[in-house]
């Protein structure tokens, strides 16, 4: 095996949860240092190329083309990492992957494990939108999207297409902490991270073992529009999903240049995002309200508010209401 350092900390999760933002935020702490490569996906491999088996979903095989699966390039992300930075990575995927964390537990024996959580039904949301926006969903109603799961599962789409799978939390983690001390997990809510990231940087900082009040917000990035079903969406993500069927035989960087006005375009039809109707939080949230008791059970904190017929809407409009607050 190749020698070189390996991560002091991960960021496990969950995608949709603010994760992007908490990478960003954390780079600007002069003591730590990220992989310049977010979501490498080292750990979701056993050192091999994932499995096509496994990415049988709308751009899933070009997405896999971007994994960082040799342990000798995942070793040379942090090549350039100064001496006693605490190191870290950021991979949501990480904290639905079983296997995943017994393979950072192994490899890393006093890893610490950052979580993200979110409004289970709000990071579903979210997760159809962003995939809606760049034209992979086929599917233009979220609940009938929801409802498509389980056969999407069976079928080898990749984990971001399960939308209530990656809200259950509480088995997730369940099941790290049969890998990782409690103590070595810091869970956090997104909604702290948009309300209060001062305090929530400086509660990572002190987990992390670094000097607090030196870490600081950054403009989030992975916000996607809303785009309402239309003729011209419907045709302009039928292309992009041929065109990423395709991708996955080039290099990724190549398919990202062609791609790039495909996706302006079908961009250019944002909206509003619109209010979820309540019967269908409520479809949603039903199979998940005992995964949210065992997440109390687990944390010793209330998650009452995810209970609720409305969510807490998007990073954007949460950030501009704690703006004015």
């Amino acid at each position: 095996m190749a020698s070189g350092r390996l991560p002091d900390f991960v960021i496990a999760g969950a995608p949709k949860a603010g994760t992007t933002a908490l990478h960003a935020a954390l780079t600007t702490h002069p003591q730590l240092y990220l992989s310049p490569v977010k979501e490498p996906k080292y750990y979701l491999t056993d050192g091999r190329p994932p499995s096509r088996a496994g990415h049988r979903g709308p751009g899933d095989a070009h997405s896999a083309q971007e994994w960082v699966w040799r342990r000798e390039d995942y070793l040379a992300l942090f090549d350039d990492a100064p001496a006693g930075a605490v190191v870290g990575e950021s991979t949501p995927f990480y904290l639905y992957d079983r296997a995943a964390h017994a393979r950072v537990a192994a490899d890393v024996p006093d890893v610490k494990i950052i979580a993200v959580v979110r409004d289970p039904v709000d990071r579903a949301w979210s997760n159809w939108v962003h995939l809606r926006a760049d034209g992979l969903e086929p599917e233009a109603d979220f609940l009938s999207a929801v409802r498509r799961e389980p056969q999407r599962v069976a079928d080898g789409w990749a984990p971001f297409w399960h939308y209530r799978g990656l809200g259950r939390y509480g088995e997730q983690l369940r099941d790290l902490y049969r890998h990782v001390p409690r103590e070595r997990v810091l869970v956090l809510r997104y909604r702290e991270l948009v309300d209060t990231p001062r305090e929530l940087l400086d509660r990572v900082s002190r987990f992390l073992g670094v000097a607090t009040g030196l870490a600081h917000t950054v403009a989030p990035e992975n916000v996607k529009p809303f785009v309402h079903d239309t003729a011209r969406h419907r045709a302009l993500s039928a292309l992009a999903r041929s065109g990423a069927a395709l991708g996955a035989h080039v290099h990724p960087r190549i398919w990202r240049r062609l791609s790039a006005p495909l996706i302006t375009a079908m961009h250019a039809g944002r909206a509003p995002r619109p209010t979820m109707p309540v019967e269908v939080r409520r479809e949603v949230l039903e199979p998940l309200l005992a995964d949210i008791a065992l997440l109390e059970e687990l944390t010793g904190e209330s998650f009452a508010d995810w209970r609720r017929d409305t969510g807490r809407g998007h990073f954007a409009a949460r950030g501009r209401t704690a703006g004015s607050a």
